[in-house]
């Protein structure tokens, strides 16, 4: 796992092992996760979405805590996904960086608790599955509009962008911004994880 440039996220590239009989590869280690993250990664929850091409799913975050941490990847075509830290108060505070997840390299991406997740489908029933931290609860769930100019997120042009009322309808980030998450609170709750995890070791 190699950090982004965003506190809290990391990419996974995990080798794709060919044969006569397709591929082969490990997305996700426990070990390596502990090791990169500085806690275990308890799966509560796993997802799958089906897209097609120009579906923009987010931005999407979470109260923090428990918020919902997220490891996720594309199986099948490609995606662009984009991880945007909505923590008040983080020096990296609105960045964002994208990475393409595709069914060729399995890349994965890990998004941190507090942060904001989303993604452009840029094929026909692009497949994304995530591991999720904590099972889905609507009233600790939130959105920022992914087109918010404050964000000036470039989105490709190629394709038509198309959204689900929930995200069209989503909070500018000047309207969200009593809402969100606050960098403070997240890193407690990062060391909060920690010492669990550590005590359970022992």
């Amino acid at each position: 796992m190699q950090p982004l440039s965003i506190p809290g996220a990391f990419v996974v590239d995990s080798p794709v092992i060919p044969d006569a009989r397709g591929s082969f590869n490990v997305w996700f280690s426990s070990s390596g996760f502990r090791a990169a993250v500085g806690h275990s990664f308890t799966v509560a929850q796993a997802n799958c979405s089906v897209s097609a091409r120009g579906v923009v799913r987010g931005l999407h975050y979470a109260d923090v805590p428990p918020s919902q941490a997220k490891l996720v990847t594309c199986v099948r075509g490609a995606v662009l996904d984009v991880v945007v830290d909505l923590r008040v108060g983080s020096p990296t505070y609105r960045r964002w960086e994208f990475v393409e997840l595709n069914e060729a390299t399995r890349r994965s991406v890990y998004v941190g608790e507090g942060l904001g997740h989303g993604f452009v489908s840029l094929t026909d029933d692009a497949t994304v599955i995530y591991l999720c931290s904590s099972p889905y609860t609507p009233e600790r769930e939130h959105a920022v509009s992914p087109f918010d100019p404050d964000l000036a997120i470039p989105w490709p042009r190629e394709v038509e962008p198309i959204l689900s009322d929930k995200d069209a309808a989503a909070l500018s980030l000047a309207e969200a911004e009593g809402l969100l998450p606050r960098y403070e609170d997240c890193l407690n709750f990062h060391a909060e994880l920690v010492t669990r995890d550590e005590a359970a070791q022992d």
